[in-house]
């Protein structure tokens, strides 16, 4: 969308907000490194990493040569690991209980109903830690249920049989264990934490999130005071929905300087509707309808079909019910993964849901408009790559939420 655009960034400012994910954020180093460098030999450019210099977020800084000319940008990873580990430290029973609320939460509220409308991708993706863990407990009840049959299978005394109840219920016991063990390969309770911790709040943030999103802003406020050209932040899966939080609180603070870099904020692979549509998400809402008018910056939302675990092409602001009639953002279009990826590649990853809700941040064999190295590590703002560019024309704007309300 602006080849032929002069270069007006020639420093950046990227703040990446991971989304609940509780790895260390070295993770997105490595494949920052190694995705770039595969993109940079797919389109003929070149990008390289160096270590960043000083204290403050964990970050690393990239050095391009795009389009004939350098760029230099510091990417900062904005951490909330932490937070998320302690989210997910509950046990196995805790757990179990954690599924009862969560399901409660989306059911009864009629939340589950209306998300399905939007996109089914997601809603299975949700309902998906549910039946695992439900079938866990029936293999755990199963196996102790057999040694129990096995063991009393010609009989006894009482005391016998008490035995072999005690035995069947530590056998169910250390089948439950084993699956948590293993979990690493079927995401249950990776995921089933993951949609408790909006649930646990009905869509409010948790005071310890709060906290860190303050820190977020004050780090992003910073940046934006010093003499770089664009200060781009990226949210990419529940990190869009802080993303939306942090910037509407520092627009309001008026802690965006008129004459200071370009403010960009580009959301990837969202999930917005997963926590804007629970009863108690006043602040989202509020923020999103806010940040949707502002004039002070560039919104873009790419998200794919492809991608089963995204509110693809789903409006955020207009399906949460809370768009108005000067809304200006954002300007939703899809990565089109079926189009940008060869045919051989995509047949490899079709099935692989969570590296597909990662590839916004990989290579692309054919790009179309969307490169996530270029639009980083670029000679071009957000706003001039594009600027013109229509929004995709399958994007789902109808407000399906039961929820708009925008103060307690």
């Amino acid at each position: 969308m602006a080849e032929n655009i002069e270069q007006t960034v020639r420093t950046r400012r990227v703040f990446y907000i991971p989304g609940y994910d509780p790895i260390h954020p070295r993770r997105y180093r490595e494949l920052y490194r190694k995705e770039g460098s595969a993109q940079a030999r797919i389109s003929d450019y070149q990008i390289a990493l160096s270590p960043k210099k000083g204290g403050g977020n964990y970050g690393w800084n990239v050095a391009a040569h795009i389009d004939g000319v350098d760029v230099e940008a510091q990417v900062d990873v904005l951490v909330w690991s932490d937070i998320v580990r302690i989210s997910m430290s509950n046990s196995i029973l805790a757990t179990y209980g954690q599924l009862v609320q969560t399901a409660w939460v989306y059911i009864a509220s009629g939340a589950l109903w209306r998300l399905m409308k939007l996109r089914k991708g997601p809603v299975i993706a949700a309902l998906y830690p549910v039946g695992m863990l439900l079938l866990q407990l029936l293999t755990a009840a199963l196996a102790g249920k057999l040694l129990y049959a096995g063991v009393t299978f010609f009989g006894g005394p009482a005391w016998f049989k008490g035995i072999a109840a005690a035995a069947g219920v530590g056998l169910g016991w250390q089948v439950l264990r084993w699956f948590k063990k293993h979990d690493g390969k079927l995401f249950a309770y990776y995921l089933m934490h993951d949609y408790a911790f909006g649930a646990a709040t009905r869509g409010a943030n948790p005071p310890a999130l709060e906290t860190r999103m303050t820190e977020f802003g004050d780090a992003i406020a910073q940046a934006l005071r010093s003499d770089v050209d664009e200060v781009l932040v990226v949210g990419h899966s529940s990190g869009a929905h802080l993303g939306v939080s942090i910037l509407a609180d520092l627009i309001r603070a008026g802690r965006v300087p008129a004459d200071g870099p370009a403010l960009a904020f580009m959301t990837l692979g969202q999930v917005v509707p997963m926590v804007s549509f629970l009863r108690d998400a006043h602040r989202l809402r509020a923020d999103l309808r806010f940040l949707s008018q502002c004039e002070g910056l560039t919104w873009v939302d790419v998200t794919a079909p492809g991608d089963g675990c995204a509110f693809a092409l789903c409006d955020p602001v207009a399906v949460s019910g809370v768009a108005p009639e000067d809304k200006r953002w954002p300007l939703v279009f899809s990565a089109a993964f079926t189009q940008s990826l060869t045919p051989a590649r995509w047949k490899e990853l079709r099935w692989r849901f969570f590296r597909l809700h990662f590839q916004y941040l990989c290579a692309f064999d054919a790009p179309k408009d969307y490169d996530y190295f270029q639009i980083t590590a670029g000679p071009h703002s957000l706003a001039e790559r594009y600027a013109g560019r229509p929004a995709s024309r399958s994007r789902i704007v109808k407000p399906v939420n039961k929820f708009t309300s925008t103060a307690p």
